[in-house]
Parts: structure tokens; sequence; C-alpha cells
């Protein structure tokens, strides 16, 4: 088993197009209310504190979920029944957003929409492992890319629809594209493994990796911090400047145009000639530079040029750590490690909002962006030692 190739079965084009188009539909129908799912929890009386947890759950099911998914997808070699789950799982929490409309409805369907997410690890392993090692970084940046024009086509939707039909309108519009995402997962195609399951004490020891760890604790900053920042609490300031929703909507079509062509910039020549060394901690300059700018921001037109920054965390840096966590690991390890990577980074998800929430209500959403922008420069000092310290390595062998 060691040593098996990443590529042993590959993707016609018809096929590859299918999968890229359901995995689309699957972060539209995760995504199509968040950008008024804070405002609207605000509009109906849900305080800062609880819509935080309302924000928190949704990382605290991937949190539980994610690990044991990659160990058990691992073992049997099995991606297609956990998509499926996947894409099932997106459509049912939006039916807890339609028939309970209010904060509690909310926290359980955020609750339902982290265990869809939490299958995101086999949409990544499964596209990926028909792809050779040379050509991981710009698969992994290819379907991050995907990922996010479905949340985009879902903020355009959103925008255009909200003040139409409403929260209930657009979270049925959710449901129909998590259907429509299952229909197409049916059609997965996926060889049975013939060398049978894997011992799960083999498939552990990834856990003793300290690079897959690092590169997870980063993703923990960049998740939580995109999270709370550019799809939550960003609306809210800029509806406290008084924007309009036509204008929120707006915010959070420019943060995913720029997070889909940052995301198709990181697999272009150019992005990986410079490669994570340089990109990581320069993406981390960016989103402390944007979490001391937003809460200053004097007016809409200030902020919603801000939103540009996040969509290189999303597009670049990401896609980056991403690739460079899994890098090296064995085939038949990779969901185990993806599982650790992703449960890692919705610590992140889940705490960061709920305690920018608390801090927003006992003293303001300023102080909550400052205590992120610090958080921030962390991830720069960790990444800028990770590299220095390996380039010392390979000068003195």
């Amino acid at each position: 088993m060691k040593g098996q190739k990443l590529n042993e079965q590959i993707f016609t084009r018809k096929q590859e197009i299918r999968y890229l188009a359901m995995v689309s539909l699957f972060w539209f129908a995760q995504y199509i209310y968040i950008p008024y799912q804070t405002t609207y929890l605000t509009l109906i009386g849900v305080g800062s504190a609880f819509t935080g947890m309302v924000l928190g759950a949704y990382g605290l099911t991937q949190l539980v979920f994610r690990f044991p998914i990659g160990l058990c997808a691992d073992s049997i070699g099995k991606h297609k029944c956990f998509i499926q789950a996947g894409t099932l799982f997106s459509g049912l929490a939006s039916l807890f957003r339609i028939f309970w409309g209010n904060g509690m409805g909310f926290l359980a369907a955020n609750l339902f929409s982290g265990i869809a997410s939490a299958m995101w690890i086999s949409f990544m392993v499964f596209y990926t492992n028909h792809f050779p090692q040379k050509d991981q970084q710009s698969a992994t940046s290819r379907i991050v890319m995907f990922n996010n024009f479905g949340m985009l086509i879902g903020f355009l939707a959103s925008t255009m629809g909200y003040s139409r039909i409403g929260m209930a309108g657009i979270c049925i519009l959710s449901v129909l594209a998590g259907l429509l995402a299952f229909f197409l997962s049916l059609q997965i195609k996926e060889p049975c493994r013939k060398t049978g399951k894997i011992d799960a004490k083999e498939l552990i020891t990834v856990c003793k990796i300290k690079r897959l760890w690092l590169f997870s604790i980063l993703a923990l900053i960049q998740q939580g911090i995109q999270l709370t920042t550019a799809m939550s609490f960003t609306n809210q300031i800029l509806k406290d400047l008084g924007a309009a929703n036509g204008l929120v909507g707006l915010s959070s079509i420019i943060y995913m145009v720029s997070a889909v062509g940052f995301a198709a910039f990181a697999s272009a020549g150019y992005c990986c000639k410079r490669g994570p060394r340089f990109w990581i901690p320069a993406v981390f300059v960016m989103i402390s530079v944007y979490c001391v700018l937003v809460p200053s921001a004097k007016n809409a037109t200030e902020l919603l040029f801000l939103q540009i920054l996040p969509g290189m965390s999303t597009g670049i840096l990401f896609s980056y750590l991403t690739s460079e966590a899994m890098c090296g690991i064995e085939a038949e390890k990779r969901s185990t490690a993806m599982g650790l990577f992703q449960a890692v980074y919705a610590i992140g998800m889940t705490a960061f909002p709920i305690f920018t929430g608390k801090i927003a209500s006992a003293f303001s959403i300023r102080h909550g962006y400052l205590v992120l922008a610090g958080i921030s420069l962390i991830g720069i000092v960790i990444s800028l030692v990770y590299y220095r310290n390996r380039t010392e390595c390979k000068n003195n062998p």
C-alpha cells in the first residue's frame, strides 16, 4: 500500500466538470444565507453574544466530526458515501432556518451545516487523489476556487433575492442546491480498494507529524478570522454605517470575487514561483491590516474596498496552508491527515466568533477586531520562523 500513486484513477473531462459543479452547488447551499445571517439575527432581537454562539456552532460540529470522518474514510478506502452525506446535510440544515427561523433554529441549523462541511475532507481528498504530487498545489487551488465560486454565486443570489423573498426564500434555494448536489454525487465513480481496510493505529500515526500540526494551527488562525470578520461581523459594521441590504450583499460579493480571483492566481505559475515562503507571511500581514482598518472605516465605500483583502486570505493563504499541510503525506493516510487539519482549524471557526461576540458585547467590536489583528501577527511570526529554520537546516545539513 505504501507508495500508492495518487493518480491511479483519472478524471475524464466530463467527470471533472460534473464533480466541480457539485462542489460549487454544495457550497452555494452552505453559504447563500451567510451575507444576511448576522444582520437577520440582530433584526429579530438576537444579541451579539448569542450570535457569536450561532456562528461558532458551525465550527463546533466540524471540530467534533472531521477527524473521525477522515479516519473512517481512510480505513474503508471510500469517499463517495461521505460526499453524498455532506450534500444531503447541506440542504437539510436550511430546513431548520425555514421552519424554525429564530436564534435557536439558526443554532440548530448551523450545527447541521457544520456536519455537512465536516464531509469536505472527502470532497478534497477524492479530487486531489486524481493528480500526481507535482500537481497537488494547483489541484488544491482549483477545488478551492470552485468552492469559492459556489459561495460567490450564493452571495449573488442572496443579494438579488433577499429583499424580495426574505431569509426563508433564500434558504429554500439552499435546500434545492443541496438536493441537486446530492443528485450529482450519485454519479461519482469510485473503484473498490483492493487491499481492504487499514488498521486505525497505523492511520493515527499522522498525529505525530509536526509539520501537519504547524500548518493546521496557521489555518486555525486564518479560518477563524475569516469566518468572524469577512463573513459575519464586518457585515454588521457595514449595516451600522447605514448601508442598505443591497450594500451588505455587495460587500460579500466583493469578498468572494476577490477570493475566486486569488484562488485562480494561486494555481498560476507566477504565484507558485514565489511559493509559500513568501505568500503565507505576506497574506497574514494583509489580514492584520484588514482587522485594524475595518472597525475604523468612516463610510461604506472604504469598507467595501477593504473586502478585497480577506479574498487574498481565502484564495491564496488557505490554498497554500492546505497543500503545505498535506505535503509528504502518504496517499492512504491523506483523509486522516486532512481530518486532523480541518478539525484543528475548526477550533478557530468555533472559538473566534464566540469570543469576538463577547468582546463586542463587553467593550466594542473595534476591540474584538484589534484582538484578531494581534492573533494574525502571531501567524506572521510562526510562518517566518518556520521558513527561516527550514532554510538554515538546508544550509547546514
